[in-house]
């Protein structure tokens, strides 16, 4: 008698691994990690070394305290502290940065399960803990080429101050990776050629805002290019484990996350507001996937089996 091997679910297996995504996200941040370096000087690599290797020793240590085995290997720590570094103004203190990463990888990755169980965006969540409780720091945002220099006003509080080209360029006020949208499209790029992410949600994202933005009179292009917009449509709206696993339902998605940006961007007191709604998109992204998802031919949702029993 020919003998099977019973395994868990997947059985056709793809030959994509997780470090190899991981890896495709690290390329895809070395043009936005330039930028930061040329017009922020080298307290900006600094910066994304510290948060990517903090963020790798949070988890080391984290498995070895809960007896679990190490999981840096698979990259995706050393993504989410590269990730919440370009989340950063470049004059942030280092100790800061450190509870940043932890709260991503200890308390909203490793604490509900790892990989793969996390409710939302790591980086997202450690980003919004710092805005919160260090303001001040967190919105020193200074201009390119003058780290030392007082607090600059950010393209979106002061939109008589920069030009389109400055924007795009990134010769703007900002955190760390969000000022050049030019290197950031440059990696999204990359990321899209590699099928690494589906462009659904970043362009239902980034269309959102500017249609939103025309409708209530303001200038659409400034705010598609100010703040942290095109960051968080292609690097974080994208991400695997918080986002819908459908194409219908990555739509959704960025059309929530774009409504959300705009209603904290004219409406609340705070200037920008993409953090706030990838999080808050997150948190319904398992009701996005219920109701967006494929149904097997004659096979039954269990709210089907319990309308059926009714």
């Amino acid at each position: 008698m020919k003998e099977y091997t019973v395994s868990p679910s997947p059985h056709i297996r793809a030959g994509t691994t997780t470090s190899r995504i991981m890896l495709h996200v690290i390329i895809a941040t070395v043009p936005a990690m330039i930028a930061s370096a040329v017009f922020f000087g080298r307290r900006a690599l600094m910066l994304i070394a510290f948060c990517a290797l903090s963020a790798m020793l949070w988890e080391r240590l984290i498995r070895f305290v809960m007896k679990r085995p190490d999981s840096t290997d698979d990259l995706s720590a050393m993504v989410t502290g590269i990730l919440l570094a370009f989340n950063l103004p470049a004059t942030l203190p280092v100790w800061m940065a450190a509870i940043g990463t932890f709260v991503a990888i200890v308390v909203v990755k490793q604490m509900f399960g790892g990989l793969g169980q996390n409710f939302a965006n790591p980086a997202i969540v450690g980003r919004i803990v710092l805005m919160l409780s260090f303001t001040s720091h967190m919105t020193h945002w200074v201009l390119p080429d003058n780290v030392d220099a007082v607090t600059s006003a950010t393209p979106l509080v002061t939109e008589d101050k920069f030009s389109y080209l400055d924007l795009f360029l990134g010769h703007c006020g900002g955190c760390l990776g969000e000022t050049s949208k030019l290197a950031l499209l440059i990696g999204a790029g990359y990321l899209a050629a590699m099928r690494v992410i589906t462009l659904h949600a970043p362009l239902a994202f980034v269309g959102t805002v500017y249609l939103f933005s025309a409708a209530v009179g303001q200038d659409p292009i400034y705010q598609m290019l100010s703040g942290g917009l095109i960051l968080g449509a292609f690097f974080m709206a994208t991400d695997y484990v918080t986002t819908p696993v459908t194409n219908k339902g990555r739509v959704v998605f960025g059309i929530g996350c774009g409504i959300i940006t705009c209603v904290i961007r004219f409406w609340c007191n705070a200037p920008e507001g993409v953090s706030y709604s990838i999080l808050l998109m997150n948190i319904v992204t398992p009701y996005i996937d219920m109701f967006t998802r494929k149904k097997a031919v004659g096979g039954i949702y269990q709210k089907d089996k319990k309308e059926a029993s009714e």
